[in-house]
């Protein structure tokens, strides 16, 4: 995404002081630089100082965004001076992008509240963002009503916003990957390919016997597999190393690899158990935990609205999110439960190196030598962001719930890949996901993120999202 770029309109008032406006964009684009934010703005050769002072200005706006509406995300709006408001929101309308916008506004100077110095941004602000409502733009506004430029608020905003416009453009005409159907005992992952289609996310199912076949054509001497032989073994501690299993992960993570290029894919899920140990030999998690690491999520159990949720982490925060069982309580504290999966956990996910060995509890009944490949370990400590999208059939929307908690360090005795979370008011989330009908999967992401990923779920795509604070 890292070529994508913002579009900018400063406004001013043009019986307001157009110093300030010079001024003002100059600051502007000059921490927008700063921050590595690429943006299209008017020249100054374009319009008086570069600024958007009329509907004519606006016109010369609405063309410049046209021709770079591939490359914009989002839209910043920065008032210098009052701005003018009308110029404003039909820049935006006559541009036709329908994308997230910022709406900022600059501090007054107490000392300079003289005809000449005024700015009254605070008030003009007002004024923008109602065109805005009436033209039906949604948008955002800084944490601040108005601010100035260098202030540390205003940095966490324009981050916070790139991070929104990453989720919005990010999820616009993409495939995710399906491979395989859901384990016959999970009614729970079911979901609506057709409800998804509606907000552009396209779903593409590949049959398992296709991954395997693929898996299974593969010589162990190509490049290809010898090269993911090399990730496997620089990728954590491998217990009882085999080279015939390692060989099995490396085929099966260079079979999963071509089918989510092939169909330029973001994300993925898949048919976990038991279909690939009985017909192939050994466990998917290794090959969706490195995937996982590298961008690409996969979630596991075929569960498509856990792999969308996994993504929206990764935009939100651009670290690699776990895919979690709300698992266990935590002896009798009613604010901490265990979160437990086999796993395809993200190795920057957990707090040491992992362990790669066998699925435990699926190799005492399916048999171990067919379930190598899990990655084994503890969830790293620290502040995490939990959310979880589903589809709700009946009421026909997309729905979800987003908050934040934190990993600590209780000690606990289990196998597979864990960790203890503390969340506030942990019993009223359990009693809302209970009676919503959503599934006892959870993506969980490094650091606090949920009123980025409310925001746009929520304003955006017109998503339920709900916000547990």
């Amino acid at each position: 995404m890292n070529e994508k770029c913002f579009g900018v309109i400063i406004s001013s008032r043009r019986f307001f002081n157009s110093k300030l406006a010079i001024e003002g964009r100059e600051k502007l684009l000059k921490k927008l630089d700063e921050l590595g934010f690429k943006y299209v703005v008017l020249s100054t050769q374009d319009t008086e100082g570069g600024v958007v002072s009329s509907v004519e200005d606006a016109v010369k706006c609405a063309s410049l965004f046209k021709a770079n509406e591939d490359k914009i995300k989002g839209i910043i709006i920065s008032l210098p001076n009052f701005g003018d408001e009308v110029a404003v929101s039909t820049a935006i309308k006559l541009s036709g992008l329908n994308v997230p916008v910022l709406v900022h506004g600059f501090n007054d100077d107490m000392n300079k509240m003289e005809v000449e110095n005024r700015r009254d941004a605070f008030c003009g602000k007002i004024s923008v963002c109602n065109n805005l409502y009436q033209m039906g733009i949604k948008f955002t506004t800084t944490t601040l009503h108005t601010c100035d430029v260098e202030d540390s608020v205003f940095e966490e905003d324009l981050r916070n916003f790139n991070s929104i416009c990453n989720i919005v453009d990010g999820l616009r005409n993409i495939n995710i990957l399906q491979l395989g159907t859901r384990p016959a005992p999970f009614k729970t992952v079911r979901y609506s390919e057709k409800l998804l289609q509606r907000y552009g996310i396209n779903v593409i199912p590949v049959d398992l016997s296709e991954v395997i076949a693929y898996a299974n054509s593969l010589d162990a001497n190509s490049s290809v597999v010898k090269e993911n032989i090399e990730r496997i073994k620089n990728y954590g501690y491998i217990e009882n190393e085999e080279k015939e299993k390692v060989e099995k992960s490396a085929k099966l993570l260079t079979a999963i690899e071509y089918f989510t290029k092939t169909n330029n894919c973001k994300a993925g899920a898949i048919q976990c158990w038991e279909s690939i140990q009985n017909n192939y030999g050994t466990a998917t998690c290794l090959p969706m935990s490195i995937l996982t690491e590298s961008g690409t999520p996969f979630a596991c159990e075929t569960d498509i609205m856990g792999a969308i949720s996994m993504l929206i982490l990764y935009y939100a925060s651009g670290i690699p999110a776990g895919y979690v069982d709300w698992n266990n309580n935590y002896d009798n504290d009613p604010n901490k439960c265990i979160a437990f999966h086999c796993s395809a956990y993200a190795k920057s996910f957990l707090a040491k190196v992992p362990t790669i060995g066998t699925l435990e509890i699926l190799g005492a009944t399916l048999g171990y030598e067919k379930c190598f490949g899990c990655i084994k370990g503890r969830i790293a400590k620290g502040d995490m962001t939990y959310f979880k999208l589903s589809t709700d059939d009946i009421q026909g929307k997309v729905k979800g719930y987003v908050g934040e908690g934190e990993f600590t360090d209780d000690p606990v005795n289990t196998c597979g890949a864990y960790g203890v979370c503390y969340v506030p008011k942990l019993q009223e989330l359990m009693s809302y996901i209970c009676e919503n009908g959503f599934e006892h999967h959870v993506a969980m992401g490094r650091g606090k993120v949920a009123k980025i990923i409310n925001e746009a779920t929520n304003k955006y795509l017109g998503w339920d999202i709900y916000w547990h604070q």
